[in-house]
């Protein structure tokens, strides 16, 4: 199975990246070097070629290289389903996020139809301890993966919705202004909905069909409080106590990411710290499979500290099934010894620090 591939990356002025020229031959990458070194800075440069705020989702000013604090720049040479693709991505201080594509103004949520970019980072190991607003949003990286307008869904339902708080605020009772805002917020929300249960779909099967020594979980999508029918109409009728709440209470943006641990049979939230990061590493592989069944090439991905949670043998075991799909993944680790069981079948690069700014070694 072939993949996508990130052939060339230069980053300037970019977090702890004074100036940086990468070349890649579409293996992994096994990023070493100390904490703080500037590792991380790397894969988090590779995901904003993606829609979005990129794996920290950061605003673009933490971007900015200090003490300099002159504009940032992502540039990417990207091989793929569509052929070669050039995408760059800039800010100047203070200034909104520029995309380019192929030379031509584009916008972040083009960048969707070249990039698939899936990615695991330390932040993500509470995932089925905390909220639900964290597994919203990785579901809806997930969706984001398969259906790139997801974004634009998302978008429009949020602002319906911060509308018609604000109507709330300000004890505006015209049923006509709710109205408008109601059925926007359900055409939205239905295109959300619809999105992630294919997604939870699309990731069943590729875990059904995979012999992985990672493990299954069966996920789903629920809600606190289920509605009948329209969500316009729902909205409506509850109307009453949105407004002494001051906020929408049912809806596609209170949905929550329910998952068991198949083997046990137990909500993933019981299981031991190994166990869930175990299975968050089986959704990143099993999005990635779906994904290379669905459009014939893996997404890349990205993998932080990864390697660090796990015994020799599932180290083995998830360089084994990176290899078999044919991703391009770019993984990091403080010790290049985590990457022995690659064998050869990776790229190697050294980040360290001197003079105050990360220097790689290829």
């Amino acid at each position: 199975m072939a993949g996508l591939v990130v052939s060339s990356l230069s980053l300037s002025h970019f977090r702890s990246h004074r100036v940086l020229r990468l070349n890649f031959d579409g293996r992994p990458v096994a990023i070493s070097g100390t904490n703080g070194a500037g590792k991380t800075n790397i894969l988090e440069a590779v995901s904003l070629l993606s829609p979005g705020r990129g794996l920290r989702g950061a605003p673009g000013e933490e971007f900015i290289r200090r003490p300099e604090e002159l504009g940032w720049k992502i540039a990417a040479d990207i091989a793929g389903p569509g052929g070669l693709h050039r995408i760059e991505t800039w800010a100047e201080p203070g200034g909104a996020r520029q995309v380019r594509l192929d030379e031509k103004a584009s916008t972040q949520v083009a960048l969707g139809q070249v990039m698939r970019v899936l990615w695991l980072v330390p932040a993500m190991d509470r995932l089925w301890l905390e909220g639900a607003e964290g597994r919203r949003k990785f579901l809806d990286r997930m969706a984001l993966s398969f259906f790139p307008d997801h974004a634009e869904a998302a978008l429009a339902y949020e602002k319906a919705m911060r509308q018609r708080n604000r109507l709330f605020r300000d004890e505006v009772r015209d049923p006509h202004w709710y109205g408008a805002l109601e059925a926007r917020m359900a055409g939205t929300g239905a295109i959300l909905d619809a999105n992630r249960n294919a997604v939870l779909a699309r990731l069943a099967m590729a875990q059904a069909g995979a012999v992985s020594a990672f493990p299954r979980g069966d996920l789903s999508l629920t809600h606190p409080e289920a509605w009948a029918g329209d969500l316009a109409a729902a909205l409506a009728a509850n109307r009453r106590r949105d407004m002494a709440a001051g906020r929408a209470l049912i809806g596609p943006h209170r949905a929550d990411l329910e998952a068991i641990y198949a083997d046990k049979g137990v909500p993933v939230a019981l299981c031991s710290t190994g166990e869930q990061k175990a299975l968050l590493i089986s959704l990143i592989l099993a999005n990635a499979r779906a994904l290379a069944a669905e459009t014939g090439f893996a997404p890349v991905l990205l993998l932080d500290e990864v390697a660090a949670h796990l015994d020799a043998g599932r180290r083995a075991a998830l360089y084994d099934e990176i290899c078999a799909l044919g991703a391009q993944a770019l993984m990091t680790g403080t010790d290049a010894s985590l990457f022995d069981s690659l064998d050869g079948r990776a790229q190697t690069l050294i980040v360290a620090t001197e003079g105050g700014q990360s220097r790689v070694e290829q």
